[in-house]
């Protein structure tokens, strides 16, 4: 395999993979089956350089180097290889955009269904929010690959966001994503659940009339407990969440999971009633002023 990139492809200058700590040098040669290593695209983006979609088209553009000889599709690399990549990919990544949307109810975070409009397609230029900063014009090109990273559900508002940018999209949906989401919750008591010893699904007994005004007052601490730590879905049980009372109508969660409709169903099983949602931060970025129904552009100072 030769050392240069292949003709009509030239090579600019590389961005070296940073080596993992106490890692040797790559020795010439190192086996290629041996059980540490791993595919290239699941490599690259484990260290942050890609997204594994955005790694198979660099390889495929003859964009990235392994211990110096131009990559394969799907090619097996070890821990201590050394990974370079083309210049041409780094600047086609920063033409990228990451989009934050406060989304209306009414729309569905993904592709359409049920007659209901996806959100993206409300990021047009009349719906751009005119106090955003950001050094960034909106043209089409940056609905190309435009996609949620993460939902929102079609009955819920707040913070959806959309990116070009796999780094962004394994950051917040990615398998090992830690990432904090912050939402304000308003509820109504329906009464004491069933058998609320056992934290599973059960359906609410209506002990009690719906109590809509200083929920706060009515609702067992014991349960609140329950929604912080105990609770379980689909036959697994939920992560911590931090669950406080925002005012005497209204929780503040914070979750680092997101399983479908995961704040409802955490309710259901405690008596309670979501009648309003609405996601307010993840991680570093906040809601804030921004609209319902408009977006802004992720600033290149912001980060998640």
């Amino acid at each position: 395999m030769s050392n240069d990139f292949p003709p009509g492809k030239p090579a600019g200058p590389l961005r070296r993979a940073p080596r993992p700590e106490g890692a040797a040098a790559p020795k010439p040669g190192a086996p290629a089956g041996s059980s540490a290593t791993s595919r290239i695209n699941k490599r690259m983006a484990e260290l942050g350089l890609c997204s594994r979609r955005e790694a198979d088209a660099w390889v495929e553009n003859g964009w990235v180097k392994v211990n110096g000889q131009v990559a394969e599709m799907g090619q097996q690399v070890l821990p201590t290889d050394r990974i370079e990549i083309d210049k041409q990919a780094q600047n086609q990544q920063a033409t990228q955009v990451t989009i934050l949307l406060n989304k209306p109810i009414g729309y569905v975070s993904g592709q359409a269904e049920d007659g209901h409009e996806p959100a993206v397609v409300l990021v047009q230029a009349q719906n751009r929010w005119r106090e955003d900063r950001a050094p960034m014009r909106f043209n089409g090109s940056q609905l190309k690959g435009l996609a949620p990273s993460g939902r929102l559900d079609i009955d819920s508002t707040g913070l959806l966001v959309l990116t070009q940018d796999g780094r962004v999209a394994r950051q917040l949906i990615g398998e090992d994503s830690t990432m904090e989401k912050e939402y304000l919750v308003r509820v109504v008591y329906l009464g004491t659940p069933a058998a609320a010893s056992a934290p599973t699904e059960l359906q609410t007994i209506h002990d009690t009339d719906p109590v809509s005004t200083n929920v706060q007052a009515v609702f067992p601490p014991a349960m609140l407990a329950k929604l912080r730590h105990g609770l379980s879905l689909d036959g697994q049980a939920l992560k911590p969440a931090k669950v406080d009372w925002e005012n005497p109508e209204q929780l503040r969660f914070v979750l680092t999971e997101g399983k479908k409709r995961q704040i409802r169903r955490m309710c259901e099983l405690v008596g309670l009633k979501v009648v309003g949602l609405k996601r307010v931060r993840i991680g570093r970025v906040m809601l804030g002023q921004l609209p319902v129904g408009q977006w802004r552009y992720l600033a290149p100072h912001e980060k998640f």
